[in-house]
């Protein structure tokens, strides 16, 4: 009886299991990618967004509305907005209620003493931009 076939087969799936391992070592190496339909949508400066930006509070990382003060190579540089007004930290400016598109329509807070930058592909919805007076005084905080 020839056996020869069996060697055969035994080198086919031989080899599809080291590309198979391969190919998962090449796509774990390289940066998340945006999804398809997201590259025409770039954040730009003076634009709110919500994005997975990083805090430390007890919340950690999730998605918050924030201010994009400057986008560099494929990182930008943002402020966080928050729901709260805390008066015992400096630069925090009002927004008019509704600027982060929520659904109550709530006030909002820029907070301008913790930027953070933040990788593109983690912004995920525009809301809008801010009022010009607003953003000529928060503009030079990216340098």
């Amino acid at each position: 009886m020839d056996t020869s076939w069996w060697l055969a087969l035994a080198a086919v799936v031989l080899l599809a299991l080291v590309a198979t391992l391969v190919d998962g070592w090449g796509r774990r190496s390289h940066r998340p990618v945006r999804p398809r339909g997201r590259e025409l949508a770039q954040p730009r400066p003076a634009e709110i967004w919500w994005a997975r930006v990083p805090y430390e509070d007890r919340h950690g990382v999730k998605d918050r509305p924030c201010l994009v003060l400057a986008v560099r190579g494929e990182l930008a540089t943002v402020a966080k907005i928050t729901s709260k007004y805390h008066d015992e930290r400096g630069g925090v400016i009002p927004l008019p209620p509704g600027a982060v598109g929520d659904s109550q329509g709530r006030a909002s807070f820029l907070e301008t003493d913790e930027l953070r930058d933040v990788p593109l592909w983690e912004f995920r919805r525009r809301v809008g931009v801010v009022d010009p007076t607003l953003w000529d005084q928060v503009r030079y905080l990216a340098g």
